[in-house]
């Protein structure tokens, strides 16, 4: 009999190679290879037919391969085997043609005369069907058994392990979750927390192999729901060891903060206000705030930060804001410097070529390590002690002398930065009070998941005396209409963004480079007016060129995602989004948010040459609405998690089952279990001791000394 922490190597029927194989890839146990899931499911009781066109979704094809050989030259060999349906072509096209690149491998693999099953997504070339690096699987002369795993049924295809091919793999996993159903009442695999009140091991071989594709989404649910549990687990506990930590009080006076509004030509919006409110409960709280401001794009996040840092230093502590770009920085510095001057209030920005200060006195030499981290050292002037407001891009995590006692920590696009980026500069106060914002909405279910140990602040209104911006897609539109268009609001005085999605020119991308555009619309519209930005510009140049952008010299800008957060020039109401495709759409939503930010009528045309159906629906739904959070939820969904915040930093990477991310009520009930624990067992040190193994460590509280 097979338990969970039985050996591999000590199953008769796998060898010793299959054994190394699967340990390569941390399968060293029998419960490891349980949890290695299927990544989808073909319904191999009846497959697709062959297409008569492209197709937006991949397909899965069985039929017989007719004619297979390595064709091309030099570098570009690929191997190429012709697939017929075994109807004649009567329902479809009858031929699929099947490439792989640079894999002669495959001649070994698939001949003339093999019934296989291909999956992958169909394209259009040279008047074929053509399916590039499908997966593939033969189907064996003795496939007829009723009983065979892999096919007349709903059959799981798993993540490729090299060393075993997938019907191998197939084969282990199914005598290994066969043996383990048959002795389910010993519950050899258990999870240390009920999570549900279903048999574990039961739940494991429908998960592999199920009875339907119905049958297969519960039992992955259940799953997903150790998954977000472990992941609750770990949110709430960092939140409780953060909050256990004494803090400090700030925010008792509001002498700045009432001048600063008093100086304001407008009034904030009750989102802004009712942040505030929350933000002043937190600082006067002993316990340190950490808050989580989040807004749409032109919802007035900055002027919430700078009435928290104005609470910090009328308690006499610095405050910092770090911002991911050097462009997000300086137009931080130029908006603070524009409210706050008349105050008398001292700022330093601090980036990586650029340091100043409102009132230059003195300078000094960067330190030694900031040196070696940056590669434009310049000197940083600042009235060392009267600059209580620092502003800066990772610059100020280097230089140890910027602050004599930081209480306030801002972080702009916090998803920007790094765990230990983020906890460098939190490090350099005693547990200072934290507020990350972000402008990219998060759908309510990442917030609860990724952000969970955040007190959340939203703000859902937009400050009055915006503009409209109007939003359109075109397919394949003439040049000359786009020109002439361009040509017609320069011609009224605004100015425009021209957004590219490369630098440079790419042999695996085709689309136009801004590099190669720039020299173009130089021609359209007149050397003179057309300035060119990108991240591969010294910082220096991209001040230049902003600073011409934002004067009005330059009138029309060529860009690439560069300018995505960061950039205030209100005259600016055109923005044209060449090859819109290859953009997601919160960033195209982010992008947008550059025009709309005066009183003129604005206007996002979104340019594709794409057919795919997806990509026009994708890029309908900017045409539709301006919600960030309601794009936010698409995109989630067109994309997943990991594409939108990156694993790596969000914790999502632990996920087996991130397409349940949208399932707020299974999140939900993630958090209820999880809070259930910790009110019966705060530190995890008694009736739930072995939940302790699910703790990550290093998600102690971050500044804490």
């Amino acid at each position: 009999m097979f338990y969970g922490q039985t050996d591999l190597s000590e199953i008769p029927s796998l060898s010793g190679k299959e054994s190394q194989s699967l340990l390569a890839v941390g399968i060293q146990t029998v419960a490891n290879l349980l949890n290695h899931f299927p990544k989808r499911y073909e319904d191999r009781r009846q497959f697709d037919r062959f297409p008569n066109q492209a197709t937006a979704k991949p397909v899965c094809l069985t039929g017989g391969v007719i004619d297979a050989t390595t064709k091309g030259f030099g570098k570009t060999r690929f191997y190429e085997a012709i697939i017929m349906d075994g109807d004649g072509g009567v329902f479809g096209s009858g031929k699929i043609t099947c490439r792989w690149f640079n894999m002669p491998f495959m001649s070994k693999v698939v001949a003339a005369g093999h019934q296989v099953i291909a999956y992958g997504k169909v394209k259009e070339q040279g008047g074929r069907l053509i399916i590039d690096h499908p997966e593939i699987e033969i189907i064996r002369e003795d496939e007829d058994e009723t009983e065979t795993i892999h096919l007349n049924r709903i059959v799981p295809i798993y993540k490729n392990i090299s060393g075993i091919n997938q019907r191998r793999l197939r084969e282990i996993i199914h005598t290994v979750a066969a043996d383990c159903i048959r002795h389910a009442d010993d519950n050899p695999l258990p999870f240390p927390y009920p999570v549900a009140n279903t048999n574990r091991t039961s739940d494991l071989l429908e998960t592999h192999f199920p009875i339907s594709l119905e049958s297969a989404h519960t039992a992955r649910r259940r799953f997903a729901l150790e998954d977000f549990f472990t992941l609750q687990l770990n949110v709430v506990w960092q939140r409780n060891q953060y909050l256990a930590h004494q803090g400090r009080i700030l925010g008792k006076k509001t002498t700045l903060l009432k001048a600063f509004y008093h100086s304001l030509p407008f009034d904030l919006t009750n989102a802004q206000k009712r942040s505030i409110k929350e933000i002043i409960a937190d600082m006067r709280s002993p316990r340190p705030m950490n808050r989580l401001l989040q807004g749409d794009v032109g919802s007035g996040k900055t002027f919430v930060a700078l009435a928290s840092m104005l609470l910090a230093i009328d308690s006499g502590a610095d405050a910092a804001l770090m911002a991911p770009t050097q462009i997000l920085a300086e137009q931080h510095y130029l908006t603070f410097r524009k409210w706050l001057e008349p105050l008398g209030i001292n700022i330093v920005l601090r980036t990586a070529a650029h340091k100043k200060d409102t009132q230059a006195e003195s300078s000094t030499d960067l330190s030694a390590e900031a040196s070696a981290k940056e590669d434009h050292c310049s000197l940083i002037t600042r009235h060392s002690s009267e600059a209580k407001i620092i502003i800066g891009t990772h610059a100020l995590l280097y230089d140890p002398t910027l602050f004599t006692d930081l209480g306030l920590v801002v972080i702009d696009e916090q998803h920007k930065f790094g765990v230990v980026q983020r906890a460098k500069l939190i490090e350099q106060g005693t547990l200072p009070d934290v507020l990350v914002m972000t402008a990219t909405p998060i759908p309510r279910s990442l917030t609860m998941t990724i952000y969970g140990d955040l007190d959340v602040s939203l703000l859902d209104e937009k400050p009055a005396g915006r503009g409209k911006i109007i939003t359109a897609l075109r397919n394949k539109p003439k040049q000359k209409d786009i020109t002439d268009f361009v040509k017609a609001q320069l011609k009224e005085g605004r100015q425009a963004y021209l957004v590219y999605p490369l630098v440079e020119e790419s042999d695996s991308v085709k689309a136009e480079s801004a590099i190669t555009a720039f020299a173009k619309w130089q021609k359209r519209l007149g050397a003179e007016n057309v300035g060119l930005i990108h991240g591969k510009l010294r910082p220096e140049e991209k001040e230049a060129v902003m600073d011409d952008f934002r004067s009005g010299k330059t009138k029309a800008l060529v860009a690439t995602t560069v300018i995505e957060v960061g950039v205030d020039v209100p005259n600016a109401n055109l923005m044209i989004i060449h090859h819109a495709e290859r953009f997601g759409l919160a960033q195209i939503h982010q992008l947008r948010g550059r025009i709309g930010r005066g009183e003129h009528k604005s206007y996002c045309i979104l340019l594709t040459d794409s057919k795919l159906p997806e990509s026009i629906e994708k890029l309908s739904v900017l045409e539709k609405t301006a919600d960030g959070f309601e794009i936010a939820e698409a995109d989630l969904r067109l994309r997943g998690p990991g594409d939108i915040l990156g694993t790596a930093q969000s914790g999502l990477s632990d996920l087996r089952f991130a397409d349940f991310i949208t399932d707020t009520e299974l999140i939900r009930e993630a958090r209820a279990l999880a809070d259930n624990v910790f009110k019966t067992d705060p530190d995890l040190t008694a009736s739930h001791s072995n939940l302790r193994l699910l703790i990550r460590e290093s998600d102690a509280p971050q500044g804490a000394h």
